[in-house]
């Protein structure tokens, strides 16, 4: 039995997202944590079961073959996915953000561009900055309440020094599920003009019921030379903790390129990390499969609560647990809108750090358990109770 309605305590226990709502004014004992981008849900029993034999073993080495958890990794994309992938594409990173720290490295020189389309996850600006590239920005546009991407815009503002195409798909933060079309046309723009294309696909397990994700190698192979595919089975299995991701690249030129660097680097994969991570490739269908009607179930309810506080609107969620809420249509400014949110107890990722589009947006983190959130939605319903 998978309960994701299980109260587990969180505070005290190391947690940024619950420990760390200080930095929003939240009270640690009362707040209630909407931002960073994990869930409250208890793991896949599978990984919690390798783990534990981890434990009882009692000798924590270093880890070596990582055959049998490439398999683990290949049989998950063939079987989710419909992608046959081979064992040595991989090269495992400490994370995703890390993966993109040595992509930029690998792949670019200083002041060269990085192109992005904003709003977006608001660690690839980071990144890009401290690595002292120039990061593009190329603006989203809103209709039918998805985000879609300008690319003769972007097209048309390119100086020819754009080395890099970081494309989080599905996207954080609208939860759009792109399109295989518009895959295509975004393979055929970087075919053009030289540019290596980042396909950031952390979130691709999390798909909401009567969406399908694309995984851009299978929709645009045509760009398969100048494809990094990024995967992890952090977001989709809760376990962000590990820090352990994989860059995916079929071009052993290419592949050398980003390994090179990642030899300078001296980095060496997380024991704990990948046995984890194999656990999850090999046994954590049946959990997936029960968590997306939850959390379904979340985006309804969070969607109905959003629709009844009038100058409130949220975007069509199609993939992720993160829900791209828009008050502009409350006349206040960001300052009046944080400051009845943090008066709330609700601690929420501010819209402008994804990108200035979102001055006026806020994200929502939803997967957690349901009464949890339907008191969130209460709260937020008292903070703007005198727009009804």
């Amino acid at each position: 039995m998978i309960d994701f309605d299980e109260v587990i305590d969180r505070r005290g226990t190391h947690s940024q997202k619950w420990d760390g709502m200080g930095r929003y004014d939240v009270p640690l004992d009362t707040g209630i944590p909407l931002w960073v981008a994990d869930m409250d849900f208890r793991t896949a029993s599978p990984i919690h079961e390798a783990l534990q034999r981890m434990v009882d073993h009692g000798v924590h080495g270093y880890y070596g073959d990582d055959s049998s958890f490439r398999a683990a990794m290949a049989g998950w994309m063939t079987r989710r996915h419909g992608w046959e992938i081979e064992p040595e594409w991989a090269l495992q990173t400490h994370g995703l953000v890390n993966a993109l720290a040595m992509i930029i490295q690998a792949c670019s020189a200083p002041g060269e561009g990085v192109i992005v389309f904003s709003p977006v996850y608001h660690a690839f600006g980071r990144i890009i900055a401290a690595n002292d590239r120039r990061m593009v920005e190329s603006s989203l546009a809103v209709r039918d309440n998805r985000f879609h991407m300008d690319l003769n815009a972007l097209e048309g503002a390119l100086t020819g020094d754009e080395r890099l195409l970081f494309l989080c798909s599905p996207h954080n933060p609208g939860g759009r599920v792109w399109t295989a079309d518009e895959l295509r046309d975004v393979a055929d723009l970087c075919l053009r003009h030289d540019i290596i294309l980042v396909s950031d696909e952390v979130h691709h397990d999390l798909v909401m019921p009567g969406h399908q994700h694309h995984i851009t190698a299978r929709a645009a192979p045509q760009v398969t030379d100048r494809l990094i595919t990024l995967v992890a089975t952090s977001k989709t299995f809760n376990i962000a903790g590990i820090e352990t991701g994989s860059m995916l690249i079929s071009n052993p030129a290419l592949r050398q390129r980003v390994a090179k660097v990642r030899a300078a680097m001296s980095t060496s994969n997380n024991r704990f990390g990948m046995i984890m991570a194999e656990a999850a490739y090999e046994g954590g269908d049946e959990w997936l499969d029960a968590l997306m009607p939850y959390l379904d179930a979340n985006r309804q309810l969070f969607n109905a609560s959003i629709a009844a506080i009038p100058g409130l609107s949220v975007m069509d969620l199609e993939a992720t647990y993160l829900a791209w809420v828009d008050f502009a249509g409350t006349g206040m400014s960001r300052g009046e809108i944080t400051t009845r949110l943090t008066d709330a107890g609700l601690a929420v990722s501010a819209g402008h750090t994804f990108g200035p589009e979102g001055e006026l947006c806020m994200r929502f983190n939803i997967a957690c358990r349901r009464a949890l959130l339907a008191e969130a939605m209460e709260r937020l319903a008292g903070a703007f109770s005198d727009l009804q």
